[in-house]
């Protein structure tokens, strides 16, 4: 419990340092807000300006504007679009869906066949197969995630027809159809490593004692992976799963942007070219907190998926 507490004041202070820091960038970007919040240059005289500045707080300390800014966070309250003019909140509860539905059918690509090569090529260590699968994986993650998806539209949307040019669907099969190039491109770029990691993580374990004398009894060498090998390896797997899958969600940004998808991503390429600083804090904010929550669940989880990490957090 006491691990659980410190685990949790951790991240809400990184939460805070977090959070000052992407308001107070907004200070570095180029432009001005003044410019966007007034709109028409022929409502721009001093008395605008200033009714302005006293509207947004623009006329009062760094610090002051943060805490007007993060007290409305608590609530709900991001501020409103100054491209959209609607309530930010508003606007990322109607993108979030289509991302989350993104990042989860990556994340289960990647599960399937990431931890899954990484199985395969453990098992068949020192082989043609092992040097093949991780030839492969590495050269399908070295490839940009744009340069991937504009290959993918063009052969399997474009020549082949098998899946839309853009678009998420508008939801159910047609969504999961729809998203299924956007989640392969997503989920290759972290095939390698996932897949390294459990091989390593699985070989390790082949090599421990507890696994030779698993041997020495004469049980079946599939039921020694299953029961012995892959068991004592689900530590560092899970946690680099966790940790891509979190990442995940920022590589929507380039993926998003290819396929035309109407996301949290896309929205923040949008709000970046727009000057649209409380959208672009808003979304940033949001990523910053989900790759947060799931290290930390993951953080917590570990022990009881792992006695041996419960042991050494007790022992320390």
């Amino acid at each position: 419990m006491t691990r659980v507490i410190r685990r949790l004041g951790g991240m809400l202070l990184t939460l805070v340092i977090a959070s000052f820091v992407i308001f107070a960038a907004m200070y570095a970007a180029p432009g001005d807000p003044m410019t966007f919040l007034i709109g028409s240059t022929e409502d721009v005289t001093p008395e605008r300006i200033a009714a302005v500045r006293a509207q947004y707080h623009l006329d009062e300390p760094l610090l002051a504007q943060y805490w007007h800014w993060a007290s409305g966070v608590l609530t709900g309250d991001f501020g409103e679009s100054f491209k959209y003019h609607q309530p930010v909140a508003m606007i990322l509860a109607s993108r979030t869906p289509v991302t989350l539905s993104l990042v989860a059918y990556a994340a289960v690509l990647l599960c399937i066949f990431g931890i899954g090569l990484g199985i395969v090529a453990a098992v068949r260590r020192r082989r043609a197969v092992d040097t093949a699968i991780v030839g492969g994986t590495t050269l399908a993650g070295s490839i940009p995630e744009f340069v991937l998806g504009i290959a993918l539209v063009a052969v399997f949307a474009v020549q082949l027809q098998w899946f839309p040019v853009a678009g998420a669907g508008s939801g159910g099969l047609e969504r999961l159809h729809a998203l299924t190039l956007p989640a392969i491109t997503l989920s290759l770029a972290s095939l390698a490593t996932i897949s390294r990691v459990t091989r390593q993580a699985m070989v390790e374990q082949f090599d421990s004692e507890h696994v030779e004398a698993a041997r020495a009894t004469g049980l079946r060498e599939r039921f020694i992976v299953r029961d012995h090998v892959l068991r004592g390896a689900w530590g560092p797997i899970i946690t680099m799963f966790a940790l891509v899958t979190a990442s995940m969600i920022a590589g929507t940004v380039a993926v998003e942007t290819v396929f035309g998808i109407s996301g949290i991503g896309s929205l923040l390429v949008e709000a970046i070219n727009t000057h649209d600083f409380p959208l672009v804090q808003a979304v940033m904010l949001f990523m910053v907190v989900a790759y947060m929550v799931v290290t930390t669940l993951v953080d917590v989880a570990l022990p009881f998926l792992d006695p041996r990490i419960a042991e050494q957090a007790v022992s320390s």
